[in-house]
């Protein structure tokens, strides 16, 4: 191993929005909530956790090794993994996504492997099977992405860097959702004019960021393809986003498939709308955390590297 690699990294990864209404799959927001994903090289084979509290990552940490390996073309090595931060796990905000960008981005630095951020993007999207959070989580900001409809594979993304003018509120209540459950809840089939309404709310919220004209956002989501099935599963959830709305937010959604729930509003309005969303969970008995968050522009970074 050459005396210039590092034995240890440590990435920084932020938290994402998926979907943002009526965007399902394909629109995702990085957000300035971070996961610190911290690899050290071992002499041993796959993943060993550093503390207890870093063993439930480990099948997804080996999962994304796996194929970091076969893309890299780099041989094989052993790792202890930690995980720290706080990017809530099941709570729609891509908990998962900073796991497996994390360690894909600190085995790129280890093995002294020349992936891109473009190559991350790619390999992190196979891993999620959709690139909604993928893509934020690798290289920041607002993004569109495109996928093959046949292969899953990701062709393309658009970003778009938002400002310190918009604040995104969100509010996690104490109930896990996993995606597994909340994507089962899904019909296989939508009725005909359920998808042109909501197409025209995805496009109409995706302009709306990329020309900076935000207050176009107000009242924009209308989403028909998730967020009917979606909701109900979570007390509260819906009249915490219309609780929101009417206390000053532009707009709303289920943060990718929940239990979060996101509101876009102006920095000067965002404690108000918290409030005003903690309390709409409480009516219905449950008790939830408030994020008053900006978009983060820049995406997963190496913070630290360090021999051992």
């Amino acid at each position: 191993m050459s005396k210039k690699l590092p034995n240890r990294v440590t990435v920084r990864v932020p938290g994402s929005t998926s979907n943002c209404g009526s965007g399902f799959d394909s629109l995702g927001l990085a957000l300035s909530i971070y996961n610190d994903i911290t690899l050290s090289r071992g002499d041993w084979s796959g993943a060993r956790p550093l503390t207890d509290r870093d063993t439930a990552g480990l099948g997804m940490a080996d999962e994304a090794a796996a194929l970091f390996f076969v893309r890299a073309g780099v041989e094989e090595f052993g790792y202890e993994l930690s995980i720290s931060g706080e990017v809530p796990m099941s709570r729609g905000l891509g908990s998962s996504v900073t796991l497996r960008a994390g360690v894909v981005a600190a085995l790129n630095e280890l093995a002294g492997a020349k992936l891109s951020k473009d190559d991350l993007c790619s390999l992190v999207t196979q891993l999620e099977g959709h690139p909604d959070n993928a893509t934020p989580a690798v290289i920041g900001g607002f993004c569109v992405a495109r996928c093959d409809p046949h292969t899953g594979e990701l062709l393309g993304v658009l970003r778009k860097p938002i400002g310190k003018d918009l604040c995104f509120v969100v509010v996690s209540p104490d109930q896990e959702l996993e995606t597994k459950k909340a994507r089962g809840i899904l019909p296989k089939e939508l009725p005909y004019f359920d998808a042109i309404k909501s197409v025209n709310s995805a496009v109409y919220v995706t302009a709306a960021i990329l020309s900076g004209e935000y207050d176009r956002l107000r009242d924009a989501v209308r989403d028909f393809l998730h967020e009917p099935y979606r909701l109900p599963l979570i007390p509260g959830a819906k009249n915490a986003i219309e609780a929101g709305v009417v206390t000053g937010a532009l707009t709303g959604w289920l943060s990718g498939s929940g239990s979060s729930v996101l509101c876009v509003a102006r920095p000067a309005k965002a404690a108000k709308v918290a409030r005003a969303m903690v309390a709409a969970f409480a009516a219905h008995k449950l008790s939830a955390t408030p994020h008053l968050l900006f978009a983060d522009n820049n995406g997963l970074r190496v913070v630290k590297r360090s021999k051992l």
